[in-house]
């Protein structure tokens, strides 16, 4: 009697705690905590790959100018491949922007927004189950019992496998995938508001809900193209849990349909072609693929799709860079039994759904995520050729519909097993736990190898050995550590791989120029510009070579050769500046290295070289003004260089006499406004900057300085 009374406390005290279990903000702290937890070792994890094209080298997120203006793009020097993103991801880039305003280049803020986005993909994941359960089809058939209890987990399983799965490590701890999780957190979060606004009555806070969930779509396909696919996932979800009369629900579908005309139209007006919608990889510098033709992509994009499957259930030899096969025909074994594996998996999806119709109307859940998966794969995983064939971040949106379908079908299996008296069909869900605690060690170990860049390629080199392209960034961490031969290791297994690699024969001049053996950099140099006329990065470099030799001639061709390519490319003018130098001709080394750093005023290279030259063109022109000491003109060009070296009181001796021989000379009014300015005194800064828009009041730059001027004289006084 005992033993019952404390047996049925036991069973109790049990119940409570599955209660407390069930509770939502339980879940979602559960949710928050593993994201946190497994993503704790990435926030000082370097910028990687392309992340130096589209953010360490990228002028446009360091101005909101270009946000507002984009025509700007065309007066900065930035891969071309960026701008044209920086179109089409306009919302990815603006992030950027965010993050170099409040931190720079500091990598803890990126990686903290990519983990905060990540985190929220999964709560948004956990709001999209709990919604589904709620529609009409799935509320008119309800699970009862232990099915009810089971798929009281659904939401909560499927998030903690989304967020824990390593798969995803790539879109989240690489910086620049954030253009796929921002992308996919748009979509989610458009889907998501869709649907509570049609289970929602017909009030204010539905029609809201509609209008932010069209807003959601937007920038999610201003972030990544990916989101194309949007409006038929939608689409379909009204067909597969909503009922009611087909013209009301058709209209409610008509805005995101039109949507589907915004990437097309964005790519026409920064390409100037729909057929450019192949542009869509978000690689930049990362592309290294040959040009492959549709049909080849798609016969390849077979296998690659079950590779994707595969990492999905036991996510190992995960890999950033794979040395992919690309296959040529359909007929191949590999690609035959591929897309029999993929045609019975969407058979299977078709049948569920029919099935769902009459009987286990649960398993509907599973039929959308199989066509979730396949739809939301469909941009860069069908006919559009794009030179990298597979990469795990590609596989992030997708692997929401693989990870629901594979719970709800392990969730039903369980049931069933159950239905039968198989003891081990209520094991179903323990174990999805383990799982999940499992994946959740690996993503965390996976993130440690992203932790040093060479560690990173290392392990690239270890899976993709006969790719050259990992070996050559495995040379460059090793060049830029000072590690030379192992530099040049690398780079000339990458060359004896692929020997037309243009970056590798470079890279490799790079590091004997380094060692002092300009001949061999010097050739290395001349083969990657016969693969590569237009190399101007090689072009500047074999200059500098020839310069080294004393060929003063070929290095000042080279260099121009340069600017015909890149005009705005402050490097070359800095090179012929040292070139010049070298020759003697101090005039035209000044006027290189002036434009140096009109075009990069940080250049502080071009800006010791042009200070150490003044001392010599100070005197050229302080013997000038000896034979013509009533000229105004040298009295002023000898006050900017003392202004340059910050000789203050001789500049302003120099500003002073200029404007005492020509009164009206706002330009020398001005510049001793700029110097009394520089030095604090502002009463003789003001009446300087006075004078020169008395003068000139149409110059909006002393305009400009007088306003400054005078803030800064009340902040003072009202210290």
């Amino acid at each position: 009697m005992k033993e019952s009374f404390i047996s049925r406390q036991i069973v109790t005290l049990m119940k409570s705690q599955l209660a407390l279990f069930h509770r939502v903000p339980l879940h979602l702290l559960l949710i928050i905590l593993a994201g946190i937890l497994i993503y704790s070792n990435t926030f000082d994890v370097p910028l990687v790959f392309d992340d130096e094209a589209s953010i360490i080298d990228n002028p446009a997120i360091r101005d909101f100018g270009f946000f507002r203006d984009t025509g700007k793009l065309k007066t900065v020097m930035m891969y071309q491949g960026v701008k044209d993103f920086f179109m089409t991801r306009y919302i990815g880039y603006l992030t950027f922007a965010f993050n170099y305003k409040l931190h720079g280049l500091s990598v803890f803020g990126y990686h903290a927004v990519n983990n905060t986005i990540h985190i929220l993909n999964a709560l948004l994941v956990y709001w999209l189950i709990s919604s589904t359960l709620r529609t009409p089809f799935l509320s008119a058939h309800p699970p009862s019992g232990d099915r009810e209890r089971a798929f009281k987990y659904l939401p909560l399983l499927t998030s903690l496998m989304f967020i824990c799965h390593p798969i995803q490590t790539q879109a989240v701890t690489y910086i620049v995938q954030r253009f796929t999780s921002l992308a996919t957190l748009f979509y989610v979060l458009s889907l998501v508001l869709y649907i509570n606004s049609r289970l929602t009555g017909k009030n204010l806070r539905r029609y809201a809900m509609y209008c932010l969930s069209l807003v959601s779509a937007l920038l999610s396909m201003k972030t990544k193209e990916i989101s194309f696919t949007l409006p038929f996932i939608i689409s379909l979800y009204e067909f597969l849990f909503f009922d009611g009369k087909g013209k009301k629900r058709f209209l409610f579908l008509i805005p995101f349909l039109l949507a589907l005309l915004i990437i097309p139209l964005t790519l026409v007006a920064v390409k100037g072609s729909i057929a450019d919608i192949a542009h869509i990889d978000e690689s930049t510098r990362l592309a290294g693929g040959e040009n492959i033709a549709r049909s080849d992509y798609f016969y390849t994009q077979l296998r690659v799709i079950v590779t994707y499957m595969r990492l999905m259930l036991p996510p190992v030899t995960q890999n950033l860079d794979y040395d992919y096969p690309v296959y040529r025909s359909f007929f191949e074994l590999p690609v035959l039994l591929s897309f029999l594996l993929l045609l019975s998996i969407v058979g299977l999806g078709i049948y569920l759904f029919y099935r769902s119709r009459f009987t286990s109307h649960v398993s509907r859940l599973t039929a959308f995520g199989i066509f979730w998966f396949f739809i939301t794969l469909s941009v860069e995983s069908s006919v559009i050729p794009i030179a990298d064939v597979i990469f795990e971040h590609r596989v992030y949106l997708p692997s929401i519909g693989f990870i629901l379908g594979l719970i709800t079908a392990i969730v039903m299996a369980g049931d069933w097993l159950e239905s039968q008296r198989v003891k081990t069909g209520r094991l179903g869900i323990p174990l999805l736990f383990v799982f999940i605690l499992l994946f959740a060690g690996a993503t965390y170990a996976r993130n440690s190898i992203w932790q040093d860049k060479v560690t990173l390629w290392k392990d690239v080199v270890e899976k993709s050995p006969l790719k050259a392209r990992p070996h050559n960034n495995l040379g460059i961490e090793y060049a830029t550590r000072g590690l030379l031969h192992e530099a040049i290791e690398e780079y000339k297994t990458a060359i004896a791989l692929k020997p037309d690699s243009v970056d590798s024969h470079s890279n490799l001049g790079v590091v004997y120029a380094q060692q002092g053996h300009f001949d061999e950099a010097i050739e290395e140099y001349q083969i990657a510009l016969k693969l590569s006329p237009d190399y101007y990065e090689a072009h500047n470099n074999l200059g500098v070579a020839y310069r080294e030799k004393g060929l003063f001639g070929d290095a000042i061709k080279e260099f121009e050769t340069v600017l015909k390519f890149m005009p705005e490319y402050p490097r070359p003018y800095y090179n012929l500046g040292v070139t010049y130098e070298k020759q003697g001709d101090i005039p035209k080394a000044i006027r290189s290295y002036q434009m140096a750093l009109k075009l990069k005023p940080d250049f502080v290279r071009a800006l010791y070289k042009l200070k150490a030259t003044m001392p010599y063109m100070i005197s050229l022109w302080e013997n000038a003004a000896r034979k013509d000491p009533e000229n105004p003109y040298l009295h002023y060009n000898i006050g900017l260089m003392y202004s340059t070296l910050e000789r203050y009181d001789k500049a302003i001796q120099k500003y002073q006499l200029a404007v005492k021989l020509k009164p009206d000379y706002v330009d020398a009014y001005s510049n001793l406004g700029v110097v009394y300015a520089d030095q604090g005194k502002l009463e003789e800064a003001i009446r300087n900057f006075r004078t020169a828009v008395r003068l000139n009041p149409d110059d909006k730059g002393v305009q400009m300085n007088l306003d400054l001027a005078l803030r800064k004289k009340m902040g003072t006084l009202q210290r």
